[in-house]
């Protein structure tokens, strides 16, 4: 929201203009009214939802930043999280609320709970890991008989839509509650009433076990264009549906984590934290490159020999240095980038680090002839200079490359985060390796 907006919220809320404060918020979106309690201090975001009916409360708690929303709930008493929140929530958004408190405080909101299925539903989520698909997934969802006529699955369809929001598929079960099948509407209204829905149902729906990496139902999701994917359990029996909704939010979560770790931050990071955790999450990796840059100088401090007999050779520390990280950053970057969208594949690692030496040999020869030119020019083909930068950026190139690239597939083969081998390790790597290699090259031309 504008900021002189915002201002003037905080000034009805001073004055406690309730009947202007219900006429703006009665015109904004939930999303925007999010952001607005976003902006203000707990208390103050306290009295505006105290103006809201229980359905918009429910729809602006869900879309409010986590840490807010996490303090604006610290100052709440149970009963109130549980009746006016929970209550009108589809599990999955309940089960994310309440999976950040303590103990103790789920303990008491469950409790507070008026409907026992629905606290009961919300318990079983909670016990799932939450980046798996039973840990992202709700149980609201509409569910018919194979074996239903027409008309009996209309009047089913009809009691159980009264209690949802939205509607993306309708199941089919069978009597054991075994997944078989998706209800396309279209049939409903096409088919005559006396099939039965076994026989106009879509057979062996995309569907995913309750244990499947979040990761994995975004990538199918995605490659087959679906608002909605069943989730069954080990023996096939339907347990619940993710929405596109629910995995465009984790997709944006991991993007942006994984950007902060290529970028050399330690943990998830706003603008608006404050002074310590922005500390905290920067001052690991700013230490770490530290480390680096202690280690590039007790290197060059082992060839003052070398730098007294070619001075010049000090220039091209910074070219050597650069090159070998971008290098290695670019050839991380695209392997992680790889992984994630799962067009590239752990078992084709030689594959790919053939693909990648290719390209780094294309790479390391042009940069290479092209410094050995400018040199040529400037310092005549005799000069150690003209032949040690030359080979040295043609070696660390050809190391980055491949270092850039095995790094993040042998981290993915040992089930870590190949993000963490983008940015700042990749670039303090090969700016060490890259100085022994720049060193050690010109002392034996020497």
């Amino acid at each position: 929201m504008k900021e002189e907006d915002v201002e003037k919220i905080k000034e009805l809320i001073a004055k406690k203009d309730t009947e202007q404060l219900k006429s703006i918020l009665s015109d904004m979106h939930a999303a925007d009214i999010a952001d607005l309690c976003n902006e203000l201090e707990a208390e103050d975001a306290r009295y505006i939802y105290l103006l809201l009916d229980n359905e918009t409360a429910a729809d602006v708690l869900i879309e409010m930043d986590e840490d807010a929303r996490n303090d604006f709930l610290k100052i709440l008493p149970s009963d109130v999280i549980a009746k006016r929140f929970v209550d009108n929530m589809d599990s999955d958004d309940a089960v994310e609320i309440i999976r950040n408190m303590d103990d103790e405080k789920q303990q008491e909101v469950l409790m507070q709970i008026d409907d026992v299925d629905q606290a009961g539903d919300i318990v079983d989520l909670l016990k799932y890991d939450e980046d798996t698909a039973g840990g992202l997934m709700g149980t609201e969802m509409v569910v018919v008989n194979e074996n239903w006529s027409m008309p009996e699955c209309l009047r089913e369809m009809r009691q159980q839509a009264e209690d949802m929001d939205e509607i993306y598929y309708v199941y089919v079960v069978d009597d054991d509650e075994r997944l078989q099948g998706v209800f396309p509407l279209k049939k409903m209204i096409t088919s005559p009433s006396v099939s039965k829905v076994k026989h106009v149902m879509k057979k062996d729906p995309i569907s995913v076990n309750e244990d499947t990496p979040i990761d994995e139902v975004v990538q199918l999701i995605e490659k087959y264009d679906l608002v909605a994917i069943p989730v069954v359990d080990s023996i096939g029996r339907l347990v619940g549906r993710i929405t596109v909704d629910d995995v465009m939010d984790e997709v944006r979560e991991r993007g942006n984590r994984d950007y902060q770790l290529a970028s050399g931050l330690s943990q998830d990071m706003e603008t608006d934290d404050n002074v310590f955790k922005q500390t905290r999450a920067r001052l690991p990796w700013l230490l770490i490159g530290m480390l680096g840059g202690i280690g590039n100088s007790m290197i060059l401090g082992n060839f003052d020999d070398t730098f007294a007999s070619h001075p010049e050779m000090a220039l091209y520390i910074p070219l050597i240095g650069g090159t070998g990280g971008n290098v290695g950053t670019q050839s991380s970057a695209i392997v992680v980038q790889g992984l994630a969208n799962n067009s590239l594949d752990v078992d084709n690692t030689f594959k790919q680090i053939a693909k990648e030496s290719v390209v780094a040999l294309v790479n390391a020869t042009i940069i290479s002839l092209l410094v050995y030119i400018y040199n040529f020019i400037r310092y005549g083909a005799q000069a150690t200079v003209s032949y040690s930068v030359s080979i040295s950026l043609f070696a660390v190139v050809m190391f980055a490359s491949i270092f850039g690239t095995v790094v993040p597939m042998t981290l993915e083969k040992l089930k870590v985060d190949p993000a963490i081998a983008t940015g700042p390790f990749i670039q303090i790597t090969n700016d060490i390796i890259g100085m022994l290699l720049y060193m050690g090259i010109t002392v034996a031309l020497s």
